[in-house]
């Protein structure tokens, strides 16, 4: 467990590296619809997502172990590599447009390792819908400012 926690809060840190730099001056320049969430909730939601990614993970790999569940965990590993490329793709290239793209493909690998995780464990699948519900949310808001502002 604590090895899948350190991969998913590495990968958080991987993406605030392209975040940070961009949120007070680019990021807070940027139209933005008016139900945009206050900056101050993303932190605390992504570390209950994260925690729950790790969690549901964990769940997996007890249940079939490794070599038993390389398929389950290969989807949770590419819909975490789409997760840190979209905050290098908005923030980091400060391109909207690009991390929508990603956004989609995100949505669809979650949906593929919620599907995958919840055969193998009910409570593992539904710890990764509240993320799936997130990022839904974070693909709608994404198109929204990337309209927005072109």
């Amino acid at each position: 467990m604590i090895l899948l926690l350190a991969v998913c809060f590495a990968a958080a840190a991987v993406g605030g590296i392209a975040t940070r730099p961009s949120l007070e001056g680019w990021y807070s320049a940027l139209a933005k619809p008016s139900w945009t969430p206050p900056g101050w909730l993303f932190g605390p939601v992504w570390t209950v997502l994260y925690a729950c990614m790790a969690l549901a993970a964990w769940l997996v790999w007890r249940t079939r172990g490794l070599a038993g569940a390389k398929r389950e965990l290969a989807l949770f590993a590419v819909q975490l590599a789409l997760n840190v490329a979209w905050s290098w793709l908005f923030f980091g290239l400060r391109s909207p447009g690009l991390a929508f793209a990603d956004i989609v493909l995100l949505l669809a690998a979650i949906a593929a390792t919620t599907a995958a995780f919840g055969k193998v464990s009910t409570t593992a699948g539904l710890l990764f819908v509240p993320y799936l519900g997130w990022v839904a949310f974070a693909g709608v808001l994404n198109f929204a400012i990337w309209r927005m502002n072109v």
